[in-house]
């Protein structure tokens, strides 16, 4: 058989493959440092956005984050039955002091983990990642 655009196609040129390998290997240097908390990526920014702001929807939630509907379920269920984060107000979502205090325990991992992936992307490669987000967000207004 044939296959001309198989052919002539080259899958490392892929820009969705690309911004994946990267979320991949900034999530396994975050999961390095964080993993002694049980929480995942995922979990910590949601528990970040809580923290920040109160009675957030899963709507809301996920458009803030960009994140799918099944995993935002799947995370927000886990932190409720850790305790770290209510829905007593339900549909609105909210962090307990249970989850601020272990979220404020989690940050020194966080930031270790920060300031690795900072060494390594160095201040350009960061304003690299900053601008494509803001480029990618703005399509999704």
């Amino acid at each position: 058989m044939n296959y001309p655009l198989l052919d002539s196609t080259d899958p490392t040129t892929c820009l969705s493959g690309k911004i994946s390998r990267i979320s991949r290997i900034t999530a396994n240097i975050f999961r390095k440092h964080i993993k002694t908390y049980g929480l995942s990526n995922s979990q910590m920014s949601l528990l970040f956005v809580l923290s920040k702001r109160r009675d957030l929807t899963q709507k809301e939630l996920c458009d803030i984050l960009f994140m799918e509907k099944s995993t935002l379920n799947r995370n927000l269920k886990r932190l409720v039955d850790h305790g770290y984060v209510t829905k007593k107000d339900f549909p609105a979502f909210n962090i307990t002091e249970v989850g601020k205090a272990h979220l404020e325990q989690a940050i020194p991992a966080w930031r270790h983990a920060m300031k690795e992936i900072r060494s390594l992307l160095l201040e350009d490669g960061e304003e690299a990642v900053d601008t494509i987000l803001t480029k990618l967000k703005q399509s999704q207004l």
